[in-house]
């Protein structure tokens, strides 16, 4: 009798985590960073409890445990109000080593910030054009906002500028709407409540600067 031949079958790929929705890749657009490592270091370093973060930053201790275990996906404003109580930025939390010398950074090179909007369902991509660094003044990035898709209103010092190169947007600042469409610009005082949302039918995509940085 002829032997059958055993085939080996692959497992499929395991499915991408929700935590993995939060994370930001190196310069070279690849490697997922782990967020919720480094808000626990920061947390420890400053010898914060859980529960005292927790209440500083204005969220729930069992949320913030899901966030420093990768578990779950913050929200912009969540994530700035952590990084706000921890007395640094979302930007240095996301930053990638070796890349402050950097003069030139060409597409699909610069590092990508990738979160959901708890408030929305809808996710926001960041895409640095400047890498962080403690001695840059300016912050710029262009933010890829999906139909639908907005922030939440924040808060902080500083100014911004920004520049629609597709699709249109509502901007809110201190309560009041502003629509903005391919080809518009903004500038407004960052101490006041501001955020924005697509209001089109594809993606929106924003060349955002500010000064200091805050993301």
């Amino acid at each position: 009798m002829p032997k059958r031949k055993m085939v080996q079958r692959k497992r499929p790929a395991p499915k991408p985590t929700k935590a993995a929705a939060a994370s930001a890749t190196n310069g070279a657009g690849k490697r997922p960073a782990a967020i919720g490592v480094r808000l626990r270091h920061a947390r420890m370093v400053r010898g914060m409890t859980l529960k005292e973060l927790a209440d500083e930053a204005d969220c729930s201790e069992s949320m913030l445990s899901k966030i420093e275990n990768d578990k779950a996906a913050p929200s912009f404003s969540t994530l700035h109000r952590i990084a706000t109580a921890l007395g640094t930025n979302i930007s240095e939390l996301y930053a990638a080593p070796n890349v402050g010398d950097r003069i030139v950074s060409h597409a699909g090179e610069r590092p990508l910030l990738v979160t959901d909007n708890l408030r929305t369902g809808k996710g926001i991509e960041l895409e640095r054009l400047i890498p962080y660094s403690r001695e840059h003044l300016l912050q710029g990035n262009i933010h890829c906002i999906a139909p639908g898709g907005g922030s939440e209103a924040i808060v902080h010092a500083g100014e911004e500028i920004g520049y629609v190169l597709e699709g249109e947007i509502e901007l809110v600042i201190d309560g009041k709407k502003h629509r903005a469409e391919a080809g518009a610009s903004f500038h407004f005082r960052s101490e006041l409540p501001h955020s924005y949302r697509n209001v089109g039918a594809k993606t929106a995509r924003v060349l955002w600067i500010s000064t200091p940085p805050t993301f």
